[in-house]
């Protein structure tokens, strides 16, 4: 069980997005993630004719990925970025909690 799923809500810590929020789109093996809107970096693309139809070229701006070290999840009750934690629930389930006032994550 990861602390940082996809579709989280999560505020980046530092560098030149610091304190935009976005939705994780993508979580990468290597403990990196992309935010939706955070991070964006320009790409020289070639032109390319493919059987999913032409891909004109140019330079498109996207997301690149972020550690997972350089966001934490949004606690809205608390408007602030907040560490995770694991509880187990009676009927034995593991779910994530945020660690400044253990409420409960996951559904």
């Amino acid at each position: 069980m990861s602390k940082i799923r996809m579709k989280d809500h999560v505020v980046v810590l530092s560098g030149k997005d610091k304190g935009r929020r976005g939705a994780i789109v993508k979580v990468l093996d290597d403990d990196t993630v992309v935010v939706e809107g955070v991070n964006m970096v320009k790409k020289h693309q070639k032109p390319r004719n493919s059987a999913a139809g032409p891909q004109p070229g140019g330079i498109v701006e996207r997301e690149a990925p972020l550690p997972v070290s350089k966001v934490a999840i949004w606690n809205p009750a608390s408007k602030k970025g907040d560490r995770v934690g694991y509880k187990r629930l009676a009927d034995g389930r593991k779910v994530r909690v945020f660690k400044s006032n253990g409420e409960q994550i996951d559904a």
